[in-house]
Parts: C-alpha cells; structure tokens; sequence
C-alpha cells in the first residue's frame, strides 16, 4: 500500500474514534502538513466518507451521519470484539439479525483481517466450548425492531400487525402504546398498553410482521419496569395448571431460587393454618406438573400445596422414593 493512500487510512480511523479532530492534531498524529491533511480529508470526501469541517476556536473535523455506511476501521482487539460478540449472539439468540445477516457480517470481518489475527480467532473458536445448547432462533426483523425501538425511545404509539400462538389468541392488527424492549432466554419482547383492549400486553418481536410508528406521544406509567413487566406476564400465561403454594421465608429469600419469570412470590394474606408470620404465597402456571416437586423440594423450606390436588400426591410421591433410597431400598416398580 502507498504511503498517502495508508495516511488517508489512518485519517479515517483517528475520525471514527469520534469527537472533533484539530488540523493540528491530525497532522500531529500523521506526521504530514496541515495543508496535506486538508487534501487527504479531500480524498476521503470524493469516497463519499461524510466529513464534517467545524468551525471555530476549537474546530477541526469529524464524521457526520452519511447516506451509506463508510469503511470502517477497527484494531485488532475491536475486530476481535466485534465476531466474539456476533458468535455469543447466535449462540444465545441475541443477535437481532433475521436470516444469515450475522454470518454474512462475521465474514466480511474475517475476510479483511491480518492473518496471523485470523489464525488466532481461529485458535479461539475451535477451542471454545459452550456449556448450553444453541437456543432457538427468534431474532426479529430489522424493519420490526427499529420502528419498535424509535416508538419506544420518543413515547409515541405503534401500529403493529401480529400473530399470536398457534395463529389466534390476539393476533391481527392493533395498536400499542410501547413502554420498553425487553431481551428474555433468546426471545425479544415488547409490553405496554394494547389500545384494542384497553390491557397492558406483552409482545414477542419475531410474531411481529409489521410495525409502523404513528404520530403524538404518550406519557409512560409508573410503576414496574419493563423487564419485570415481561416477566410477571411470562408467569401469569395461561397454562394447563394453575399452582398455589405457601412456602415460609421471605420474597427475596424465595425469588433467589424462583425466578420471576416462572412464579409470581408475595407476602401471604393470612398467617396460615397456625404456621405463624414469615409466609408467601407462591403462584405458578404449568402444563405439567411433575417437574414440580423437586422444584419446591429444592428450596429447602417448609411449604405446604394449596392447590391442585394432584400435586400433593406428586410430592408425597418423592417423598417416598427419597426416603427409599436414604435406606437403601430398591425402586418400587
């Protein structure tokens, strides 16, 4: 590579670190004239990189929004960065990118990096092991997921068009005033107020086909976040069973072992049936019931089912095979 077309590269690379670059500086750092950085910053222009000239005692140039995007410029340690984060992001299902766009934007880095870096990133993703499995697409659309988040960032109502599980229960077209984006065990979420029914409502981004941000604003209630938002409905779904337990300790001491998103833990009404104070009310909903019992056998304190019925045959059932193998007697058939 010529020496001035490498200069104009490194002037292009100080520009996207960001902020106000001084002539001086530049020239400083380019070891060159000012006269000559005004000419490589010519350059750049006639590639259609936008440089924007600043005025003033402390002006010099900087990058200003284009119409495309210009080369980008990264150190080893940012490329680096940049295809770890596109590999954990496929892996967790985080990646907003529909399709091959994460692949494809992994290997365009690939392509132009030095290839002793490349062999290095290859030594790191050959010996990487991951202790989950991959989770299941669900990244949404880029045309979804921008207009979700401008709706969301300027408080201002969005018309999507959506598709509920197995194709009904809420799906068509409706109106929504989006309080926050919420990231959740590989899926993207959106919640705030449904106008259609007049109900705080939790919408998942890849059952979105269509979103379109439309005029005036709205003031965002108070009161939970959005990420508690997304995982109290994630709780309260509706499922095959409704579960009810009482368990003795505190919300905090019960929600370290039960998270938000598989139970709803509050302070119990009443004290119980002469346990005493210190109780919570714990509510789940399930479509099966037998992975339950080790659940609340798992939190190490005194519980007692409300209901169903059928779960308390359930536990006393894994009583009775813990208390066969503490004696060492052989599984009942």
């Amino acid at each position: 590579m010529s020496r001035p077309v490498s200069r104009v590269l490194t002037l292009l690379e100080l520009l996207q670190s960001g902020g106000v670059r001084t002539v001086a500086e530049l020239a400083g750092r380019l070891g060159v004239g000012e006269r000559t950085v005004r000419r490589y910053v010519d350059h750049l222009v006639d590639l259609d990189v936008p440089v924007e000239s600043v005025r003033g005692r402390y002006g010099g140039y900087r990058l200003a929004p284009g119409h495309r995007m210009p080369p980008l410029m990264l150190t080893d340690d940012e490329a680096l960065a940049v295809l770890l984060g596109l590999v954990a992001g496929r892996r967790t299902g985080i990646t907003a990118a529909a399709g091959t766009a994460g692949e494809t934007a992994a290997a365009k880095v690939r392509r132009v990096l030095p290839e002793r870096l490349r062999h290095r990133l290859d030594a790191v993703l050959d010996s990487l092991t991951f202790t989950t499995a991959p989770a299941g697409s669900a990244a949404p659309e880029a045309a979804v997921l921008l207009p979700v988040a401008d709706a969301v960032r300027h408080h201002r109502p969005l018309a999507i068009r959506y598709t509920g599980s197995g194709g009904s229960g809420g799906s068509g077209e409706r109106t929504v005033y989006p309080y926050g984006l919420v990231a959740h065990a590989g899926r993207w979420y959106v919640t705030g107020r449904d106008l259609s029914v007049g109900a705080d409502r939790t919408f998942r981004l890849d059952r979105i086909h269509g979103a379109r941000v439309l005029p005036g604003t709205f003031e965002p209630p108070p009161g939970p976040g959005p990420a508690e938002r997304v995982l109290t409905a994630l709780a309260t779904a509706p499922y095959r069973h409704e579960v009810t337990v009482r368990v003795r300790g505190t919300a905090e001491e019960i929600r370290a072992r039960l998270p938000r998103s598989v139970a709803v833990v509050a302070a119990a009404d009443d004290e119980g049936e002469g346990e005493g104070k210190g109780w919570c009310r714990v509510e789940i909903r399930a479509e099966r019931l037998d992975w339950l019992p080790g659940l609340l056998a798992s939190l190490d304190r005194p519980f007692v089912v409300e209901r169903p019925d059928e779960l308390r045959g359930l536990v006393a059932d894994l009583a009775n095979r813990l208390m066969d193998a503490a004696r060492g007697t052989p599984p009942r058939d």
